[in-house]
């Protein structure tokens, strides 16, 4: 476990081959070039937490600074949940409990053409992609896969239920919950970098359990592990 403080320099992992860098760490070429050409970026944390990463299947790695933050703050490539709020004749405008709204364009979903857009209300819930996230504009989200052109699950999300939680349980990157749930009761989800866990069972008891275990395991209610998890779905179900 690494802790970096605010200004920390970020070393660039020598074994991936792609690194994206999430919330907390921000490039900078600040520093003077050298006779040979320009500088290059360096890497620095801008707040206090523990490092973290994750590795994909191509060998790229995802890095960024994990700690008690109660404000979301939008990063490139988060995957988040959000709530239309406004609607105009480019798209849509999204919150996703970060300090400025998003921007969502109608164009940025699977299929959409100028004469066919999709026609989303006010109140809907989408899951979506952060294409940009700079610090002085608003963000901007898609509900597409660049590489693909498919949805991929982005998109609209019709029934269930949304359920706020911490910044840390979202990105805990092996946590035993969702599995532990899924053994008992069958159900889709959709988790937001954001702070937001949408899920859809078959009963309203089923999702009212789901709701409580969820929230009990956020608050330190219930114990991170596999057997507490059980227990405490049981006890809910009964």
């Amino acid at each position: 476990m690494t802790v970096v403080f605010p200004g920390t320099e970020i070393r660039l992992p020598e074994t991936s081959s792609a690194v994206t860098f999430g919330p907390g760490i921000t490039a900078s070429t600040s520093r003077a070039a050298d006779v040979a050409g320009p500088s290059e970026p360096v890497y620095t944390a801008t707040r206090a937490g523990v490092l973290s990463s994750t590795k994909g299947k191509d060998k790229s790695e995802s890095v960024w600074i994990s700690g008690k933050s109660k404000r979301y703050i939008p990063a490139q490539r988060d995957l988040v949940l959000g709530t239309i709020i406004a609607r105009h004749a480019e798209g849509y405008r999204v919150d996703l409990g970060s300090a400025h709204m998003a921007s969502l364009d109608a164009l940025a979903f699977e299929g959409a053409t100028k004469r066919s857009k999709p026609n989303l209300k006010v109140g809907t819930l989408v899951y979506a992609r952060v294409t940009i996230a700079n610090r002085d504009m608003e963000p901007e989200i898609e509900c597409v896969d660049p590489a693909t052109g498919k949805a991929e699950g982005f998109g609209e999300l019709k029934g269930g239920l949304m359920v706020e939680c911490s910044l840390q349980l979202c990105r805990h990157p092996k946590h035993p919950l969702l599995p532990a749930l899924a053994a008992h009761i069958p159900f889709e989800t959709a988790i937001g970098l954001n702070g937001r866990v949408w899920f859809k069972t078959e009963q309203v008891g089923q999702t009212i359990a789901l709701r409580r275990v969820i929230e009990a395991v956020d608050a330190g209610e219930i114990e991170m592990d596999k057997s507490s998890i059980d227990k405490a779905v049981k006890q809910f179900m009964a």
